[in-house]
């Protein structure tokens, strides 16, 4: 009984040890968004010049060609954006939406919403590989 009572404790220790050093992860990485969100769809929103209502006929890619400027804001905390500080990711998303496309803003909760700041977040480091793209070696001719 005694081993029993040992097992099951360890079991449950293990369990909780690792449900809570998982959610610490995905808060500290930030990915708790990237996860409920679809790159492809936010992508999809990204070049859409009728995203959120925009009546501008431009969208995000416009201002952001291939998600320039946007590499690292998967870890930015507060954004300025034309002099206005923006305290989240999905606060900065509606301020552009707004000001530049022209749209109204989206709920922060809204699968939109998740879905583009997920496709944003996957940009981080994209930049950094177009401007230095690796060099492709070159086989040798088997000699």
């Amino acid at each position: 009984m005694k081993k029993l009572t040992i097992v099951i404790v360890s079991m449950i220790a293990t369990g909780l040890l690792f449900t809570a050093a998982f959610a610490a992860h995905q808060v500290e990485s930030g990915t708790a968004a990237v996860i409920a969100g679809d790159v492809a769809k936010g992508k999809v929103l990204f070049n859409d010049a009728k995203f959120a209502g925009a009546t501008s006929g431009k969208s995000c890619n416009t201002c952001h060609p291939d998600g320039k400027g946007l590499d690292k804001a998967a870890d930015k905390k507060e954004f300025n954006i034309m002099g206005k500080k923006q305290n989240s990711l999905e606060e900065a998303v509606n301020f552009c939406i707004e000001n530049a496309i022209k749209g109204k803003a989206i709920d922060k909760a809204s699968n939109q919403m998740k879905d583009i700041v997920a496709y944003i977040r996957s940009l981080k480091g994209k930049m950094m590989e177009k401007a230095m793209p690796m060099k492709e070696k070159k086989q040798s001719p088997g000699y």
